[in-house]
């Protein structure tokens, strides 16, 4: 994981944005039969990487949901995934606005040019 404010921003971006795909995958594929709808975790392991003393490796990992199949053997549950897209597109907008601000940071440091 990158080093910096910066890179933590952009990592938890990355990982958002793997998250809203992965949602998006799950609600196209509601009626697919024995479909297995996925989650993305990237949370616990970014906390884990900026507690390290040193530093440390965050990763973003996509994993089977752990819901129970309907009898088509399908797992998707759509308000769920309704909800995940909601937050994900706050949190997505909220890192973005993050990210815009310590440009501003750096734009107003260096006399409002980019070196």
């Amino acid at each position: 994981m990158p080093e910096g404010i910066v890179g933590v921003l952009k990592f938890a971006v990355d990982s958002i944005s793997l998250a809203q795909q992965t949602t998006a995958n799950n609600i196209a594929n509601e009626q697919t039969p024995g479909y297995t709808a996925q989650e993305v975790h990237f949370e616990q392991s970014l906390r884990q990487a900026l507690a390290a003393p040193a530093g440390g490796t965050a990763a973003s990992t996509v994993t089977p949901s752990p819901a129970l199949p309907a009898t088509n053997g399908n797992n998707v549950d759509l308000p769920t995934e309704l909800t995940n897209a909601t937050q994900e597109t706050m949190q997505y907008q909220t890192m973005v606005d993050l990210l815009n601000a310590q440009f501003r940071l750096v734009q107003g440091a260096t006399g409002g040019s980019f070196l």
